[in-house]
């Protein structure tokens, strides 16, 4: 059964490590004839949340960025891919401030059931990613139904062509194609 894939792409590179594999996710999804899209959170506009909560009246954010297209797109998304490279063994600002912006969905009925995290990092330890994982899981459990369904871990990601040859590509494209 086709499905609609939104990979989010936090990094604040465009073509960076976790992009890299968010692309290799997004190809094995096609190649499993699915909808793909992918959001490049560098090329927009997202504020942080003023703490208002009129969204949970509303069910959109008082605040005119890009965030609440974004959120548009997930609620009506059956898969959401996270993809971010890992500062200090948890998620980019980028993913924590669109993460908070999504507040919105919390009294939405929202479409998505699968949650996917795609995660890049110098280090080369598997627990390099936990907070990371920590994080997006506390997201996955305010929206009932839905459930992380794997984790891809890019490890020793230290320069920009880390995940060239990375083992994690190729997790990433079978990981996309199985969805």
């Amino acid at each position: 059964m086709k499905k609609d894939v939104l990979i989010i792409s936090t990094s604040p590179r465009k073509n960076g490590n976790s992009s890299t594999l968010a692309q290799a996710f997004a190809k094995g999804a096609r190649d499993g004839d699915n909808n793909v899209e992918i959001v490049y959170l560098c090329e927009k506009e997202i504020n942080f949340c003023k703490g208002c909560l009129i969204c949970q009246k509303t069910k959109r954010c008082v605040i005119e960025d890009d965030a609440n297209a974004i959120n548009e797109k997930i609620k009506n998304s059956d898969v959401i891919v996270w993809a971010t490279p890992i500062y200090y063994y948890e998620m980019s600002g980028q993913m924590k401030t669109m993460i908070d912006r999504s507040n919105p969905l919390y009294v939405c009925k929202n479409k998505f059931r699968d949650v996917y995290l795609i995660a890049t990092a110098a280090e080369t330890q598997e627990s390099a990613m936990d907070g990371a994982i920590k994080g997006l899981q506390g997201w996955i459990d305010c929206h009932e139904g839905s459930a992380m369904k794997g984790v891809i871990k890019g490890l020793g990601a230290d320069t920009l062509s880390s995940m060239k040859n990375n083992p994690a590509i190729m997790q990433a494209y079978e990981m996309g194609k199985s969805i």
